[in-house]
């Protein structure tokens, strides 16, 4: 099947990566593991995550989002994913500035959506993790652009002045990185770009990206690079949290860069370069 093309270069259309979601058995544990590893505030509680039979923390860091969730109901969703696959990473959210286009794109490659909401500040849709692969992705439009209504009341409609810090990027364990990479980049129509064993997409101010799972765990997030407030001094620390590695920046850090370089550093493998899918090239 060919891919749908991404957005041409030059296109307005915009890509960030605003949330990170985590998934935890009890709630409350979670969060203070969260707040005492990164010197995260007090969190945001969602009362609306209830209607999918969750709890939730949301932090802000910068104008970017960590939610942690906690099934309170044994049907639900992310009670099933905890029973298979355990704690850890469990949803990836983008902010775009064109979410029709890429709608349209999921369902061009027969990626399934498993809810979809069209408010007047935001309009929404969860992508099925078997089909897109590695995470459940959720695709948004903001209104205005930058505004996050999941990110609390004052996000909702508006974008207030954010503190410092940001969400970097992300890394996902995954059974075949560039199959996975290739179906991410062509629904969110963003560059592609290759190295061995590993995939990475560059979003507006963050990035993606795709390593070859181990053995056979499950497909998952397994890796949030973030700017805390105090730069420097977090710099090259690291934590993990409900399995999930957290890589602390300094503030202007490259994360996608420094990430690169010690990557190949440790393992050898060769520097990223772009590739092409389905005859359409990234």
């Amino acid at each position: 099947m060919d891919l749908p093309a991404p957005v041409a270069v030059g296109a307005p259309a915009r890509v960030r990566l605003r949330q990170a979601v985590l998934a935890a058995r009890e709630l409350r544990p979670a969060v203070a593991e969260l707040q005492q590893a990164l010197g995260l505030g007090e969190p945001f509680r969602d009362p609306g995550v209830a209607m999918f039979g969750l709890e939730n923390a949301v932090f802000a860091v910068g104008d970017c989002f960590l939610e942690v969730v906690a099934p309170v109901a044994e049907d639900a969703p992310a009670a099933r994913y905890l029973r298979g696959a355990g704690e850890g990473g469990y949803m990836v959210m983008f902010d775009l500035s064109d979410l029709e286009s890429a709608r349209r794109r999921a369902k061009a490659l027969s990626v399934r959506a498993v809810w979809e909401i069209d408010l007047p500040d935001i309009s929404g849709t969860h992508l099925h993790p078997s089909d897109i692969g590695g995470a459940i992705v959720s695709i948004d439009g903001s209104r205005p652009y930058g505004s996050w209504r999941w990110g609390g009341p004052s996000w909702t409609g508006a974008r207030p002045e954010p503190g410092a810090g940001r969400l970097a990027g992300v890394t996902l364990a995954v059974r075949d990185p560039r199959a996975t990479g290739e179906r991410w980049a062509s629904v969110l129509g963003m560059p592609l770009a290759a190295g061995d064993g590993e995939v990475r997409m560059a979003t507006e101010d963050g990035w993606v990206r795709m390593v070859e799972r181990p053995g056979e765990l499950p497909e998952r997030l397994v890796e949030v690079a973030l700017e805390l407030p105090g730069g420097s001094a977090h710099a090259g620390a690291a934590a993990k949290v409900l399995g999930v590695r957290f890589s602390l920046l300094a503030g202007g850090e490259d994360a996608a860069s420094a990430t690169g370089a010690s990557l190949g550093a440790a393992t050898g493998k060769s520097p990223i370069r772009s590739i092409s899918a389905g005859g359409t090239r990234f």
